[in-house]
């Protein structure tokens, strides 16, 4: 039977959206080109799905916020590209020489085919050691172990495997559309705030929005007054790539070897974003259609709650979640042109059956 309730709701919304000019995402799947989406409050409960999953593009949808990048968006965001130049933002896959979280080491291979005349090469890595995006198979909503649009570990390996949220899905889609940059780093220094990006720091919501009215930048939604677009892509500077360049091989080493344990005890430690309930409205509210940033697991590590970010994010929406990406150059030349916005672009590796790629990123200014 038909709720009443419901029925009068979206009467309601589609009045709204008559009077406003726009177009509210009401029912399933939600169409990507929709002008207004749900908050987290708002999310409708999806049978079979952990409560505040987002798993609304379709049953055999495997890319999930890149919905967002629709054609228009990704041409509108073209138009952030004014003097024409070019920021990769990738570190050397030779970096971190020793990767944190008992992670493989990159190892390169110079194969002779005619010795003074042609040579092939081989890389040996793990997906995860360097500039990477956390693809959808590589985190799950630890309490009911689902990944992304109820994608099961059998689905990933064993018998039963197959290409259920591969990071190829991503490769073919692709990745483009507008940057934002919020170098918090950088506006730290100039208020005199002191952290170690290799130490356990969670930086708030308040501090992030903090950050961006130093840059020039409301934070917040459109939907809510703010300047972020559906669709954007979030980069969050924390300065760690700034503090392992600075430091010496060994010490690089030593850190990354610092043992690795569940928990708030776990030696592994970086500053990131904080694991708090403002900044899962903000995440979510905003639309993002990825984040990343330049440590090495976006989000404050360890978790001093019992969930994390990577749970919400990766698991319950299908936000792309990037890490290690160096946004040294990047800073610098927004900070110089006093623009925080760029056109940004991604190629994944076209895997069928991956779990991640690197994430070969570049910013257009």
């Amino acid at each position: 039977m038909t709720d009443p309730k419901n029925t009068t709701n979206q009467r309601l919304t589609q009045i709204r959206d008559i009077l406003t000019m726009n177009k509210t995402a009401t029912t399933m799947p939600w169409d990507p080109d929709s002008t207004r989406f749900p908050t987290r409050k708002e999310l409708p409960q999806i049978p079979g799905a952990p409560e505040g999953a987002a798993w609304v593009w379709g049953e055999d949808d495997y890319i999930g916020r890149l919905n967002l990048l629709t054609p228009s968006r990704v041409a509108a965001a073209a138009k952030e590209i004014r003097a024409g130049e070019i920021v990769p933002v990738n570190l050397p896959l030779t970096h971190p020489n020793q990767p944190a979280f008992n992670r493989e080491s990159f190892q390169h291979e110079i194969k002779p085919l005619a010795a003074n005349i042609a040579y092939d090469d081989i890389y040996h890595m793990n997906t995860q050691s360097g500039t990477q995006w956390d693809g959808f198979r590589h985190f799950a909503h630890m309490s009911t172990q689902s990944f992304y649009n109820n994608t099961k570990g059998a689905d990933i390996l064993g018998p039963k495997a197959n290409t259920k949220c591969s990071i190829h899905h991503w490769a073919e889609h692709g990745i483009a559309g507008r940057g934002i940059l919020l170098d918090y780093r950088g506006y730290a220094a100039k208020k005199g705030i002191a952290y170690d990006p290799y130490d356990y720091y969670p930086i708030s919501y308040e501090e992030l929005y903090h950050c961006g009215k130093d840059q020039g930048i409301d934070i917040r939604p459109q939907s809510q007054g703010g300047d972020i677009k559906i669709g954007d892509m979030l980069l969050v500077r924390t300065g760690w790539t700034e503090q392992y360049w600075a430091q010496s091989p060994e010490e690089r080493d030593r850190l990354a070897l610092r043992k690795h344990v569940l928990g708030k005890e776990d030696g592994q430690r970086y500053a990131g974003v904080s694991q708090e309930e403002r900044v899962l409205d903000w995440l979510h509210d905003c639309y993002f259609a990825a984040v990343a940033s330049d440590a090495p697991t976006f989000e404050a590590w360890p978790s001093h709650e019992t969930w994390m970010l990577h749970e919400y994010i990766l698991a319950l929406w299908g936000m792309p979640l990037g890490e290690m990406l160096d946004l040294e150059g990047l800073a610098r030349k927004c900070r110089e042109r006093g623009r925080w916005f760029f056109f940004f672009t991604s190629a994944p590796a076209n895997v069928p059956g991956g779990v991640a790629s690197h994430v070969n990123g570049t910013a257009i200014l």
